[in-house]
């Protein structure tokens, strides 16, 4: 499970690297080659998804929760965002769905 959620983990950054540069550019004033390591980071994403373990609406659905902590950590400490107690709340609710279908998987 651990190997799991350490591919769930550079899967959500992959994702959200991809999403946050182009941000970057369009509302920050970034420069446009931003958007060349992006759809990279896009790819390396899709790429990862392929080497999860499991029928991949069963992965789409567990990897949600790693991506919600995932993102909030982001929030924190790239964004510099204070976390709330609700988004610890959440994120928790989130990675304990994740568990649960992660124990569950036959392989």
């Amino acid at each position: 499970m651990l190997k799991t959620t350490g591919l769930f983990i550079v899967t959500a950054l992959a994702e959200i690297i991809g999403c946050y540069l182009p941000y970057l550019w369009l509302k920050k004033s970034g420069p446009i080659w931003l958007l060349i390591p992006a759809a990279i980071s896009l790819a390396f994403f899709a790429w990862l998804l392929t080497l999860h373990p499991a029928a991949s609406g069963r992965i789409y659905a567990a990897y949600g929760g790693v991506y919600v902590a995932t993102a909030l950590v982001w929030l924190r400490v790239v964004d510099g965002v204070p976390l709330t107690t609700t988004d610890w709340v959440g994120a928790t609710v989130a990675l304990a769905g994740m568990g649960i279908m992660v124990s569950g998987w036959e392989g």
